[in-house]
């Protein structure tokens, strides 16, 4: 009887609508060709690095259905960095170090043959590492922020999009029912995709994104024109990682172990503030969506989307064309190195014809 060929995938950083359309993608395909053997690393490469490993094979019965759930059935962590582990010492210090090494090793003892990483921009760059290292690995993107380059969407993000959308869409007939100010602040880090989007698809009156810090005055100007007699509305979209002209975006430092990035989110409650400090007489309100983006059923395209990146994926693995990440430009799925897709970060360029539709349909960024 020949011996199976073992793949390993993992899904690594935040939860994500579609990682399990992925995961599925890539068992159905692989069952077509009879002779591998899928196995899932629980936890990202945690479960790689567990004694013994925390591993998952997957089967027609662990996958039948899958696409349809938010989540991911190998579950996620952004909080084992194989270059930047965190090591906890007897003493109960803690110390930073490069397991990468003993990384590969593990995988290589489990008879896998290629490894496919399903991740956003950090995941991505760790492939990369792990590449130039010599593991045959293949990357494929996955964040709701839509901040990877080299690829126009990250299954994800269209599923976030709608969410935020819906939420909006309630939120501007509370706002004209109260005469309020709403503010509803959406993820995305560093970059400002999912507010744009939304604030285009919702008909906001002010967007506020990193990539276009905003002064204060600017808003309560445009807030005041919605306003007469004190009767009027209006809605605003904020990134997590907006920020003001004078300042920086709004971060708290996290003390979880081995959580690399600083915490974003609460920057809607900072411009209610500044808002009342500036004199805005509105009553306001805010609203935090937060991980509610993340979860839950994953709408049709990023499922379809997914699905093709799963297939994909696996295809570079029989033509052993490791160092790529699947990526989906100009309507067509291909792949591209993994050091093009991590060479630089995605962010929303002031002069994209999204931006100047905005500005087109009399949406504020706050800079004028």
């Amino acid at each position: 009887m020949n011996k199976k060929r073992k793949i390993l995938i993992l899904t690594g950083g935040g939860d994500c609508p579609g990682l399990n359309a992925v995961i599925r993608g890539i068992f159905k395909r692989a069952k077509k060709e009879k002779d591998f053997e899928i196995i899932g690393s629980i936890e990202a490469f945690n479960g790689v690095f567990h004694d013994p490993p925390n591993l998952m094979k997957l089967t027609k019965k662990n996958t039948s259905g899958i696409h349809v759930k938010g989540g991911t059935i190998l579950k996620t962590t952004n909080k084992g960095h194989p270059f930047e582990y965190p090591v906890i010492n007897e003493d109960g210090s803690i110390t930073i170090t490069d397991r990468s090494d003993d990384l590969i090793e593990r995988i290589h003892k489990l008879g896998v043959e290629a490894v496919i990483n399903i991740g956003g921009d950090g995941s991505q760059k760790i492939s990369q590492r792990l590449y130039e290292k010599g593991l045959n690995i293949i990357g494929v993107p996955k964040t709701i922020d839509n901040d990877l380059c080299s690829t126009d969407l990250t299954f994800g993000f269209s599923t976030a999009v709608q969410v935020a959308t819906e939420s909006f869409d309630r939120l501007v007939t509370t706002a004209e029912s109260h005469h309020r100010v709403m503010i509803m602040e959406v993820m995305g880090r560093d970059a400002g995709w999912i507010a744009l989007h939304t604030a285009i698809a919702g008909g906001a009156e002010v967007c506020l994104i990193p990539e276009i810090p905003y002064k204060i005055e600017n808003i309560v100007r445009r807030i005041n024109k919605r306003y007469k007699h004190g009767k009027g509305f209006a809605n605003i979209v904020i990134a997590e990682g907006a920020k003001p002209q004078s300042g920086e975006a709004y971060s708290q430092k996290s003390d979880e172990l081995g959580y690399a990035h600083r915490r974003l989110g609460g920057i809607a409650y900072r411009l209610s503030d500044e808002l009342k400090s500036a004199g805005c007489q509105a009553d306001i309100r805010e609203t935090v969506l937060g991980h509610i983006q993340r979860g839950g059923i994953p709408v049709a395209f990023d499922r379809i989307l997914a699905t093709c990146f799963g297939v994909r994926a696996f295809e570079l693995v029989l033509e052993k064309k490791f160092g790529y990440m699947v990526s989906y430009l100009n309507n067509k799925v291909t792949e591209v190195p993994l050091k093009d897709a991590t060479r630089e970060y995605n962010f929303v360029s002031k002069t994209s014809y999204l931006v100047n539709t905005a500005r087109g349909m009399g949406i504020s960024f706050g800079d004028e």
